[in-house]
């Protein structure tokens, strides 16, 4: 880490825009400031894109500086019309503490709540006890509809309609980085850079109704070099809970990686030294392997713990060949196995009596989830593109028996070069 943790984040790709660079260079440098994020209640876990704040927040702690991690289950009763064309489903107030609660469990396995270095709070505790009349008249006074409107988070929507609730988001968010001024002396907000009209109406509400300074800082909203969100897969979000998205599919996603992604991703994503991501980012061909397996094992660590995350390592060895992950893995047809951890696979149970009559490997691929539809699964098999245990299924009507099992008691099923999932016996 240099002298200066905004230069760092700045060098790691963490800053979009920030509102005066200087004052937050030396507010980093020289003080011990409180600084924040704030996290809506829309899902019962984060997923990877949720990592380049998060890993943010982890740099600024380690580098001093206190963390307040706000939990918007205030906030997510109105929805935030930021970078949607359609207004959110509105969900209760149960529903939506329960959702608070599990972000917040997961938030704290990279922060370490303590309450001093690293903070949770629900703005909901200040938030819905608000009088309106009175919040109006203290709060809304200070906001310009044609301001608000002229943000591009307002523009976008107006065309589809942007409802009276969703207007008044900004003013809540605003009032939360009020609200956080006061309480712990926050001088800094940080968020994804949909968030720039936002946090700036915050900035601008403490100026005026405290007199005082406070600062933003945004993060670029990370797209792979394919163009894909980050954090999406063509089966849905990489969550962060591992029971929604296991850490062996955690651990793959970054092994499959685009090349072109892996130099950033180990700078937003690991807790590597820069000189470290410097070398990896420099070796060539094959070598980016090495740098892909480093990242994966480094990624998964930090939100899996390191025990997962050398389970996934094995159960990759034992998948591909010893080769630790999906990228460029495999030898022969299909990548021969060896020594490693096979229990770590994503893992399907099937009645014995199944196996002993036969399944369809069009069909058993299908339900496992390693091909869409049964004709997608058809398509691979005519191109060669699926095994069972390292043989390649060279038809259509082949069955898939208890004759296939291999050496640890289960199957395992092979879709391309990089998905794999474990089948087992059961009954």
């Amino acid at each position: 880490m240099s002298g200066n943790v905004y230069d760092d984040l700045k060098e790691r790709g963490f800053v979009a825009q920030v509102s005066d660079e200087d004052a937050v260079r030396r507010m980093l440098g020289a003080e011990r400031i409180t600084f924040y994020v704030g996290f809506d209640s829309t899902a019962t876990s984060l997923h990877a894109g949720s990592l380049v704040p998060i890993m943010a927040m982890v740099h600024l702690r380690r580098a001093g500086h206190r963390a307040v991690a706000v939990v918007g289950s205030g906030t997510t009763m109105v929805g935030d019309p930021s970078g949607k064309t359609e207004m959110r489903q509105l969900l209760d107030e149960a529903t939506i503490r329960a959702q608070g609660q599990a972000i917040l469990i997961q938030l704290s396995r990279y922060l370490r709540f303590d309450g001093t270095s690293a903070i949770a709070v629900d703005n909901a505790d200040w938030l819905l006890p608000l009088r309106y009349i009175p919040f109006l008249r203290d709060i809304g006074r200070h906001f310009s509809v044609n301001r608000m409107l002229a943000a591009e988070a307002y523009r976008l929507r107006l065309e589809k309609g942007l409802s009276f609730i969703e207007f008044n988001y900004q003013l809540l968010q605003a009032y939360d980085f009020l609200t956080l001024y006061r309480d712990y002396g926050c001088t800094l907000q940080m968020g994804g850079d949909d968030q720039w009209g936002n946090i700036l109406a915050g900035v601008d509400l403490i100026r005026r109704v405290e007199g005082a300074t406070a600062q933003a800082l945004t993060f670029p909203l990370l797209t792979t070099a394919s163009g894909a969100k980050m954090g999406k897969t063509a089966q849905g979000a990489v969550w962060l809970d591992g029971a929604l998205f296991s850490p062996y599919d955690f651990y793959q996603y970054w092994i499959n990686c685009d090349d072109r992604d892996v130099g950033r991703f180990l700078r937003m994503f690991t807790l590597l030294p820069l000189e470290e991501i410097r070398r990896l980012e420099g070796l060539k061909a094959s070598g980016i392997n090495e740098a892909k397996r480093v990242l994966a094992f480094e990624a998964t660590k930090i939100t899996h713990g390191e025990l997962e995350a050398e389970k996934a390592r094995q159960a990759a060895a034992a998948a591909f060949g010893g080769k630790a992950g999906g990228a460029g893995a495999g030898t022969g047809e299909g990548g021969s196995q060896a020594a490693g951890d096979l229990k770590a696979l994503p893992t399907t149970a099937v009645p014995r009596s199944r196996l002993e009559t036969g399944i369809a490997p069009a069909g058993l691929f299908t339900e496992v989830g390693l091909t869409p539809s049964r004709k997608e699964a058809k398509r691979m098999i005519e191109q060669g593109g699926l095994y069972v245990n390292d043989s390649r299924v060279d038809s259509v009507g082949r069955l898939i028996t208890l004759a296939d099992l291999g050496p640890d008691g289960g199957l395992l099923l092979k879709a391309g070069k990089k998905k794999v999932h474990r089948v087992v016996p059961a009954g």
